[in-house]
């Protein structure tokens, strides 16, 4: 008669990028139950709103995920923005959204590093991290840093683009797009790949709705959720976006949806930049939140929707600020994909949600 094992999974372990804690239950070499663990690295950074005050904070805020860095700035200025009713210049609106598909772009070439490293393709791994070195390059010459850039202002950005710099973009995203054709090709179409990810890990329409995932783990299940299409900064400019999806479900699925969102944030890039509208880039915001005021933000992360609300109370520091997280999201629709596994394949479905763990404990 089997018996029922505990095996704890992290915080440390060899294939994690992140300090993911659960107890897996397994019988025989197969996983029956999940009991996911967070709290690990909480850092209460949401209360830190009480000492450091709103232009202050958008520098916590990038730092809640070295990855989401610019996205977190991003998406704190944009609440803080309604929050006080204040218009951003139209060339800052595109800045910024440039700025946040390079983002994007450089998060998922990363992703998928760490997912052919997981499935033991090490040369597949390099060649990811080769290319997102190039977008680190640009973010370097736009901003002076490559991973926390510290360029999202409230009311704009810190830091116009010139010439020089839009041309670099375009010359290096373009490069890109050649090179990363044999990527593509080696994830979606090599044997050893597909053997590892096809039905692997799958998660119904319908579960994934119930569950409430997002962001390519949620599209991977044909769940159309992506929130770009609310056109808020310069999404609405975009003469057409539809959002990659798969009806899959299984880790194949989202290995296809962040690769073809990487060529998608490309000709996003192209046609922002070829739009791109002259002007200021920055409204300096004088003043304090109303006591009382309250906004809410949605914005589309790479790993998917994060919803932020913040409210004021007459002063330079707000009231509240509540941040929450794609991972946060999608934990619970990662137990579900894991039940009833192998246990070779933990660790690939676990890194099919792209898990941030210093987003959900921030």
């Amino acid at each position: 008669m089997a018996r029922n094992l505990v095996i704890p999974y992290g915080p440390q372990h060899p294939v994690l990028p992140e300090p993911l804690h659960l107890d897996l239950v397994v019988e025989d070499e197969t996983v029956v139950d999940v009991l996911p663990r967070i709290g690990f690295i909480h850092r209460g950074l949401e209360k830190l709103t009480e000492t450091r005050d709103i232009h202050q904070f958008i520098y916590v805020a990038e730092r809640i995920c070295g990855i989401c860095a610019f996205g977190h700035s991003y998406g704190y200025a944009q609440t803080i923005e309604r929050l006080m009713n204040v218009e951003v210049p139209e060339r800052a609106e595109y800045l910024r959204t440039i700025m946040h598909e390079l983002s994007r772009i450089h998060s998922h070439l990363l992703w998928m590093g760490l997912a052919a490293d997981a499935f033991g393709f090490e040369s597949l791994f390099h060649h990811c991290w080769r290319l997102r070195e190039r977008i680190l390059d640009i973010f370097e010459y736009v901003a002076g840093g490559r991973v926390i850039l510290s360029y999202t202002l409230l009311g704009g950005v810190a830091k116009d683009i010139d010439g020089v710099g839009i041309s670099l973009i375009k010359d290096t995203i373009n490069g890109i797009r050649s090179e990363y054709a044999e990527i593509c090709s080696a994830f979606l179409k090599d044997s050893s790949v597909k053997n590892r990810t096809v039905g692997v890990g799958y998660i119904s329409h319908e579960h994934a709705i119930d569950y409430g995932m997002v962001g390519p783990f949620a599209r991977a299940s044909a769940v159309n959720n992506d929130a770009r299409m609310l056109g808020l900064g310069a999404y609405g400019a975009l003469n057409s976006f539809e959002p990659i999806m798969s009806s899959q479900g299984d880790c194949y699925a989202r290995i296809e949806v962040r690769a073809k969102e990487v060529l998608q944030s490309i000709d996003m890039v192209n046609e922002l930049i070829d739009k791109l509208p002259g002007g200021s880039i920055l409204n300096p915001v004088k003043g304090a939140p109303a006591d009382g005021v309250e906004a809410t933000n949605l914005l589309e992360q790479p790993r998917g929707e994060v919803y932020y609300y913040a409210s004021g109370n007459g002063t330079k520091f707000l009231e509240r600020m509540r941040i929450r997280t794609p991972t946060s999201q999608n934990i619970a629709g990662m137990t579900m994909a894991l039940k009833g596994c192998d246990i070779a394949d933990v660790n690939m479905i676990i890194l099919t949600i792209d898990p941030c763990i210093s987003c959900t404990e921030r």
